[in-house]
């Protein structure tokens, strides 16, 4: 008989939708909406937590050579920038040993063809 009882269709049950009276703070958070977000936030929590310990932990005389290249502007690391790090003059000396890199390789392709 429990075969005759799998048969019938069963109720659908449907979660409550949010009252008229507080619209105004959007849609009803459901039981699994919380959960997701519950364990988003447990996740960053703990992810702060160990970045705490290990900030506590680390020897304060440790040396990085990342270090001589970086400042700290209101205790933020910067790393310096790139952006200057030839002269005019260097760049003008590579730009022509380039094009006569180019114009050799041009050459020694003329005279194997």
């Amino acid at each position: 008989m429990s075969s005759l009882r799998n048969a019938i269709p069963r109720k659908a049950h449907k979660e409550r939708a949010q009252p008229q009276a507080r619209k105004r703070f959007g849609l009803l958070e459901k039981h699994k909406d919380y959960v997701a977000r519950a364990t988003a936030f447990h996740k960053k929590e703990e992810t702060l937590r160990r970045l705490k310990e290990k900030a506590a932990s680390r020897n304060p005389d440790e040396f990085y050579f990342g270090m001589i290249k970086s400042k700290t502007v209101d205790g933020v690391h910067r790393p310096q920038s790139e952006a200057n790090k030839y002269t005019q003059e260097e760049l003008l000396l590579m730009k022509t040993q380039d094009i006569g890199y180019i114009l050799q390789k041009a050459q020694t392709e003329k005279e194997e063809n």
